[in-house]
Order: C-alpha cells, then structure tokens, then sequence
C-alpha cells in the first residue's frame, strides 16, 4: 500500500471527523441560542446542570476536535468524541431506533466508529503525534483501547454522576 496515499487519507479522515466534532461545540456556544440556548436543551433533557454540561459538552467537542484534526494526542482526542457519542446516543437518539431520518442513533455510531478506527490505526506521518515521536506509542490496540473503552467509560461516568431524565408525562 502506497504509505503517501494512507497518509492523505488519515489526514483526510482526522480533518472530516475533527473539524466536525469543533463545529458542533462551536455552534453550542455561538449558534442559534448560545451557550444559554443550550444550557436550557440540556436541562431539558435531563443533563443536569445544563449550564456545566452545556460548557462540558461544547468545550470538549472543540478540543477534541481541534486535538483530532491536528492529530495530537490522537487517541486521547479519540476518547473524547466517543464520550461525547456515548451520552448523545442515551440522551437523544437510542429511544428513537436505527435510522438518523428519525433521529435515531446511525449518525452519533459511524462518528464513534470513525474516531476509533482513526486511533486505531494512527493519525499518520502528517500528524503533530507522528512528529514529536508519540504516534507509534499511542496506536493500535493502544489506541483503540483508549478510544473504545475510555471513551465509553467516560461517556457512561458523565451520564451516572449528571443524567436526571424527566419524569415522564402520563
């Protein structure tokens, strides 16, 4: 396999899903409703306080996403966009099944699968990681352990110490 061409497409893959993970906390803080807007949806919806977790939340989006796209501290970027997935999909999308058409938990999946194979199988030779000398210390089963399991943990320990679901209505 042509190194140049996997190189071109984990920078490709690392900008896709980092700038994308940015764009999302930066719209929790400077689109439609602001920080406040938000804060008020995740009250709403049982991420209490909504205020810290709607900072939480677009903070961590921001920097993992900036981390990624960079592909400094990759896996550890990684980790952050699955924890971010992991209380998305309890929090809004597992209720309404499968498909993203119904705002189900297809879209919030492919974007944890994604950042995972990318710690998996490294930010590549274009990468700050790969250039400070980290890069091969933090892939393959490394990586993905990272990614997978602590991302999955972290995203379970926000929802157990802040998730307060409505009561539901009769």
């Amino acid at each position: 396999m042509d190194p140049e061409a996997v190189n071109l497409a984990l920078l490709v893959a690392r900008l896709s899903f980092g700038l994308m993970l940015f764009y999302h906390g930066y719209n929790k803080v400077f689109g439609g409703g602001g920080i406040s807007g938000t804060a008020r949806w995740f009250d709403g919806m049982g991420m209490r306080p909504g205020t810290l977790n709607a900072w939480m939340a677009a903070l961590t989006e921001m920097g993992s996403g900036l981390l990624l796209a960079a592909g400094l501290l990759t896996s550890f970027a990684a980790a952050g966009g699955v924890a971010l997935m992991v209380v998305a999909a309890y929090t809004v999308h597992l209720k309404n099944g499968f498909m993203i058409l119904n705002e189900g938990w297809e879209y919030v999946f492919i974007i944890a699968i994604g950042v995972v194979l990318i710690a998996t199988i490294g930010p590549g030779e274009w990468s700050l990681d790969d250039s400070i000398g980290i890069a091969d210390d933090l892939d393959n089963w490394t990586g993905m352990v990272i990614a997978a399991v602590g991302g999955v943990a972290a995203g379970v320990g926000q929802l157990a110490i802040f998730y307060r679901p409505p009561a539901a209505s009769s």
